[in-house]
């Protein structure tokens, strides 16, 4: 028999933040991200793990204070994410309100999708939409 349940993710978008621990928060408050671990420090983050409501999720942390050995040395503010979402306009409102910069305001693409991009306070962008991809 062959087990059709969605397995848990096993890919996992990673970011670095200048101020982690208020990327945290505003991806919570803006956005509606889960914030499902936390371990760091002050305000030093050395690893955050944050689930969407969908399913899947990011991991972030800190920046600073990793040293010069530090192999996943990615800059603040250069991600970039596509993310899956139902109702994209309340999304979208919710966001503006958290003062999110609104890129593109929500708007239907020519492939059947309800989209809206977002720059969260380090300069990430996020690209919210209906498009859920095709099956394999």
């Amino acid at each position: 028999m062959t087990d059709t349940r969605t397995p848990p993710p096993q890919v996992w978008p990673t970011l670095r933040a200048t101020d982690a621990r208020a990327l945290i928060r505003f991806l919570a408050d803006a956005f509606g991200f889960v914030e499902v671990v936390v371990y760091g420090d002050g305000a030093r983050v050395d690893h955050a793990q944050l689930s969407w409501p969908l399913g899947g999720g990011i991991m972030l942390g800190s920046a600073s204070g990793r040293g010069d050995d530090d192999k996943w040395a990615l800059k603040p503010g250069t991600f970039g994410c596509y993310v899956v979402a139902d109702d994209i306009d309340g999304l979208h409102e919710r966001a503006a309100k958290a003062g999110a910069e609104i890129v593109k305001p929500p708007h239907d693409t020519g492939y059947g999708s309800r989209d809206f991009i977002a720059r969260d306070p380090e300069g990430n962008l996020w690209s919210f939409g209906t498009y859920r991809g095709e099956p394999a």
